[in-house]
């Protein structure tokens, strides 16, 4: 199926297209909110509530600024950075035990399986170091540009500088202008 029928089957609130996207995107998706959470309970909950939100908000999807998968990653990111900074999270965060941070440990080499698996790996190596580091910091890790800026150590318009030139490099090797 080509994204173009896919979207136009979830614009029609087609099922079989939801389940579709279902099965193609949400291992990927997946990894990047559990990078971000370092939950497995919780990034499940975040990728339930993402695949609702793409269900209800295809309509405003617009292929002229990106491609679906982008624009479902965004929201993932999004939607995984607001759970991050929730008063939940932050509490549970408070009462972790030793037996779940070795537990997150452990489970970081399987994020990093899932988003190598997408081939993100091999366009980030591609990139200058200290675009790489921005990227790697906002998409994957959930900072802030201010953030970035405050831990790096580096004034926050060429934190925006690097990120935009990091995501019209990536561009360039995918071939999307």
């Amino acid at each position: 199926m080509t994204e173009s029928e896919l979207i136009a089957l979830l614009k029609q609130k087609d099922k079989a297209a939801l389940g579709y996207l279902y099965d193609n995107y949400s291992a990927a998706l997946f990894g990047v909110i559990l990078r971000i959470l370092q939950d497995k309970k919780v990034a499940e909950e975040v990728l339930q509530d993402a695949f609702m939100k793409v269900w209800d908000k295809i309509d405003t999807y617009d292929d002229k600024k990106g491609r679906l998968f982008t624009w479902m990653l965004n929201l993932c990111r999004n939607l995984a950075i607001d759970k991050l900074r929730s008063k939940e999270i932050k509490k549970v965060g408070k009462t972790d035990d030793i037996e779940e941070n070795v537990y997150h440990v452990e489970k970081d080499y399987l994020v990093q399986q899932s988003v190598d698996g997408i081939g993100v790996k091999e366009l980030l190596v591609r990139l200058r170091d200290e675009e790489r580091l921005i990227l790697e910091l906002i998409y994957f890790k959930g900072y802030t540009q201010s953030e970035v800026s405050e831990s790096q150590g580096i004034p926050l318009g060429t934190v925006k500088t690097r990120l935009r030139m990091a995501l019209i490099n990536l561009r360039k090797e995918l071939g999307v202008e």
